[in-house]
Formats: C-alpha cells, sequence, structure tokens
C-alpha cells in the first residue's frame, strides 16, 4: 500500500514538475509570450512569478552614442537573469555598444527615443562557429545574440541599428562571415516586437534551431536579407513591414551532406498580414538551403509590392535531399515584381555544396504547393514553374481564383495532380498556360512545350559523408 502512495506521489511531482518547465515570468507573460497553436506545439504558461525591471543608466550606460555602454549592458542584463528574469529598460538615448548576450528570461525593453546601435569595430564581436548559407563555419557572432537560452526577447517602441561600417556578408581576406543584427541559436520562447531593426551588410535577423518564435509588428530594414528562418520550429511572422536589399523572408534548413546528415528542418511557420518591399530577389524565398527539409508554411493576407525576381521564389537544387511540402499562401497582392508573381527552381539554385547527396535520394522531394485568391498587377509573368526534376516531380499543385493583369501566363513541367481553376487574368501575351510532363484539372486548352534541362547525374562519393 505504501508502495502505491509513493508511486502516486511520484507521478504528481512529475506532472508539476513538467508544468513548471513552462512557467514564464510575468513581464513576459505580460507580453503575449505564450505562442499560438497554428500546427502543433504550444507554450501554455500558467502561474507566473514577478520579475525584476532594471534600468541600463542604473547599471552605467552613458547612452550618449560615443562612448561604448558594452560592458554595462551586458552586466545588466546578466543580474536581470540572476535575479530570475524581468526588464532590462533603455530609456530615451543613443547606446553604442559592440555584441550583447541575451539570457534566458530576460527581455529588452527599448523605450520611445531608445536606440541600440551596433560598434562599428570588429574586434567588438567575438568569433564562434556561425551559421552561413546553411553550414556552421568560423564567424562573428550577431549583435544581439543568444544561445542555449528560453524566454528571451525585444520589445520596442526604440530601434536596434546595425552599424553602417560593417558592409557586406562575408570578410574577403578572412573569408568570415559577419555580424548578423539579431541572432539566437537553439533558444526557445522569442518574441521581437513592436521596434524598429536596421543593419547594412548581413542577414539581418536569423533564428537557428529555434522553437517557438514569434516576430510581430517589427520593421525590418536591411541591406540583404529581412528574416532568414534557419531550421527553426513554430515561427510566427505576423504584421511586419519589410525594406530590403535581398529577401524580405527566407526559409532555410542547411546545405549539401552536412545539413542531410543533420536534418533539422524548418516547420509549422505562419507569416501574416506583412508588407514586403525588395530591391534585388523575392518577397519571400523557400530555399535555396533546404537540405534539412522545409514543411508546413501558411502565408495569408500579405502585400508584395516590389521585388528583384519574383515575388515567390521556391528554389533548391539536385544534392540537397529532403523535401519542400506542405506549401499554402492565400490573399496575396502583388504588384512590382521585375521577373513575375511565382517560380519554382528545384534543378540548380544555389550554391553546389562540396559535399552532396548523390543519386536521386538528393534530388529534393517536392509536394503540395498551394496558391489561392491571389491578385496581380502588371506581373510580367505569373507562374514559372518548370525547373522541377522529372525523377521527382512536383506532387500536388493548385492555383486558384488569380484576377489582375500580366505580361505572360503559367509555364508548368513535371507535375502530378495539379489544378487550375478560376484564373482569370488579362493583358497576356502567347497561350494562358504551357505545360510539359503535367497531370490535373483544369489543363483544358494547353498548350505543350518542351521540358527543362535537367542536371548530370550525381554520383556517390568515393567514401560517404561524416559529419566533421
Amino acid at each position: 500500500m505504501k508502495g502505491e502512495i509513493l508511486k502516486v506521489e511520484r507521478r504528481r511531482f512529475l506532472k508539476q514538475a513538467a508544468q513548471g518547465a513552462l512557467v514564464l515570468p510575468a513581464a513576459m507573460q505580460g507580453l503575449g509570450w505564450a505562442k499560438e497553436k497554428h500546427t502543433s506545439a504550444v507554450v501554455s504558461p500558467n502561474v507566473a512569478k514577478p520579475g525584476v525591471k532594471l534600468n541600463v543608466r542604473d547599471y552605467g550606460a552613458v547612452g550618449d552614442g560615443t562612448t561604448k555602454d558594452t560592458e554595462a549592458l551586458q552586466l545588466t542584463i546578466e543580474r536581470c537573469s540572476m535575479f530570475g528574469g524581468g526588464e532590462v529598460i533603455f530609456p530615451a538615448g543613443n547606446y553604442l555598444a559592440g555584441a550583447l548576450a541575451l539570457r534566458s528570461n530576460v527581455m529588452l525593453r527599448l523605450e520611445e527615443g531608445a536606440t541600440l546601435n551596433g560598434s562599428p569595430d570588429m574586434a567588438d564581436y567575438p568569433v564562434a562557429q556561425v551559421r552561413w548559407e546553411g553550414r556552421w563555419i568560423k564567424g562573428y557572432i550577431g549583435f544581439i545574440s543568444a544561445t542555449d537560452a528560453e524566454n528571451i526577447g525585444i520589445t520596442g517602441p526604440g530601434r536596434v541599428v546595425g552599424s553602417p561600417a560593417v558592409r557586406g556578408r562575408v570578410n574577403r581576406q578572412t573569408r568570415m562571415r559577419l555580424p548578423a543584427l539579431l541572432e539566437f541559436v537553439n533558444c526557445r520562447n522569442v518574441r521581437v516586437d513592436n521596434c524598429y531593426t536596421e543593419n547594412f551588410g548581413m542577414w539581418s535577423i536569423h533564428p537557428t534551431y529555434c522553437e517557438n518564435v514569434t516576430f510581430q509588428k517589427v520593421t525590418v530594414k536591411s541591406g540583404a536579407d529581412g528574416i532568414d528562418v534557419d531550421s527553426c520550429k513554430n515561427v510566427t511572422i505576423d504584421a511586419c513591414d519589410f525594406d530590403t536589399t535581398d529577401d524580405c523572408i527566407s526559409l532555410k534548413s542547411g546545405r549539401g551532406a552536412e545539413g542531410y546528415a543533420i536534418l533539422r528542418p524548418t516547420e509549422d511557420v505562419r507569416i501574416s498580414n506583412c508588407s514586403f518591399r525588395d530591391k534585388v530577389w523575392a518577397c519571400i524565398g523557400i530555399g535555396s538551403e533546404t537540405s534539412g527539409g522545409i514543411r508546413n508554411v501558411h502565408v495569408d493576407n500579405c502585400k508584395c509590392l516590389s521585388a528583384g525576381t519574383h515575388a515567390i521564389y521556391i528554389k533548391s537544387r539536385p544534392g540537397r535531399g529532403a523535401f519542400i511540402e506542405n506549401i499554402y499562401m492565400s490573399n496575396l497582392e502583388v504588384s512590382g515584381a521585375k521577373q513575375g508573381f511565382l517560380r519554382f527552381n528545384i534543378l540548380n539554385s544555389g550554391i553546389a555544396d562540396e559535399h552532396l547527396v548523390p543519386g536521386d535520394e538528393g534530388i529534393p522531394t517536392v509536394r503540395n504547393f498551394e496558391f489561392r485568391n491571389i491578385k496581380v498587377t502588371d506581373e510580367p509573368v505569373l507562374v514559372d514553374g518548370t525547373a522541377i526534376h522529372p525523377h521527382k516531380p512536383l506532387q500536388g499543385f493548385v492555383l486558384e481564383n488569380v484576377t489582375g493583369t500580366c505580361g505572360k501566363g503559367i509555364f508548368l513541367s513535371n507535375i502530378t495532380n495539379a489544378r487550375i481553376k478560376d484564373v482569370k487574368v488579362t493583358g497576356f501575351q502567347g497561350p494562358l498556360l504551357s505545360i510539359h510532363n503535367v497531370t490535373g484539372k483544369g489543363l483544358d486548352g494547353a498548350v505543350q512545350v518542351d521540358g527543362p534541362k535537367v542536371p548530370d547525374p550525381i554520383l556517390p562519393p568515393a567514401e560517404p559523408y561524416k559529419l566533421h
């Protein structure tokens, strides 16, 4: 009898301990820290303890724009963490600092008139293993970063601005990657909201190996990519405004045999109510680093106002392996994309890694791409969907309820179970629909065209790849 009581008590203790692991400080819960469930996991904090509020001025920060406040700011973050977590307050001022590391249960609150400025000196950014184009390499950590932390974030209405002296993405002499603006690695429960961010050279915001991440009402101005979601799960990007010089949002998951061996996908991503302006590439890019897989992406109610190539660009190549699947987009307004609304390129996009996944296993599996309720204005091409490998056709493609004007229509190759319905565009020259090796519904009247050029097969290496 006594043994049974002990077992019951042990089960009760383990249950309470598991619940306690989800407890967040009150300051964070008040900011809506709990993730809304949209595909799978959900964070459900219950009882929260009060958090401290520490003002960086009280710990020596000057905020005059010329004095480096790195030590004072980091000390305040560390002290907040040691007290159990809460808010680090930045009152109005210009705070100049080198790299800062966030700790678990700490929120940076940038008040009106507060700007956190990155140092122009590379010596102020430690060197570590960083993720760059799908591989782990030697490089400089981000201006504000966190590793192995949980319940962290940045809230405004203040600003985070990188140094305009730090240009480019990789140091040409050392080949080391330059600092991102915000970088979170292997973190849980990350929130950035109601603030302005600006970076000039490297990717601006880069979560990697993270779970439960929210960006809401963030202005993202970048000389490169805006937000790069890299092997993350449960990500929400809502009501953000992008002005970038490369992809506004890029979804990635590793490159070549290294990424395929690690096999950490980007999955369960919701992008909604955003505005996109891009100068060089795409509003939303999926790939080309896809070796860990990308799946379950929902994009709703967004405006694509300009793009250097296509508004939506899904891209990879043989040698990547893994999959891109369950991509659902609806209620998009598209204009100003220089090459068109939508492109798939699964044949030759991105850098070919030195260690490739060989054979048909290395050809990414692509399935379930759906686009509904799309309005286009003067787009050069509606859909360029021909660069699909015939050994692994796209399984399931829906284009439904499309209106507006375009210069050319829809071009598709190597697709099974396609469905084209209610495409009512005007202004195009030539046929509305041109296809090669496509089966499905809504294909009546399509013109048959030649298929894409297929790259040579990737042969197995002399020795199997090993992480090194």
